[in-house]
């Protein structure tokens, strides 16, 4: 079993930045495929950065590249999304997932353990 638990969610105005935290405990962290999702109201959750077990591998969603960073300290057992220059389609409830054999994967259907989320909100 993993324990997600993320931090860091709240107010921002639009071009601000955000840093988001997800700590972990329970099984090894350092074999876990970590990720980021959100989800909007009335929208489905949609993958927004994920990480390989030993950070050297990252992908993200087309929305958000060159914007967001995602990195992971397997000493700390955390990961980490820094959220530069927000918009505020980036408004909405940000989960932490992990998964041993997601393989970056952006499915969220994939993935086994969540945080219970926090939120972000993105003013105009």
């Amino acid at each position: 079993q993993v324990q997600l638990v993320e931090s860091g969610g709240g107010l921002v105005q639009a071009g601000g930045s955000l840093r988001l935290s997800c700590a972990a405990s329970g099984r090894a962290f350092s074999t876990l495929t970590m990720a980021w999702f959100r989800q909007a109201p009335g929208k489905e959750r949609e993958f927004v950065a994920a990480i390989s077990w030993s950070g050297g591998s990252t992908n993200y969603a087309d929305s958000v590249k060159g914007r967001f960073t995602i990195s992971r300290d397997n000493g700390k057992n955390t990961v980490a999304l820094q959220m530069n220059s927000v918009k505020p389609e980036d408004t909405a409830v940000y989960y932490c997932a992990a998964d041993r054999f997601a393989y970056g994967s952006t499915a969220w259907r994939e993935y086994t353990y969540w945080g219970q989320g926090t939120q972000v909100t993105v003013s105009s």
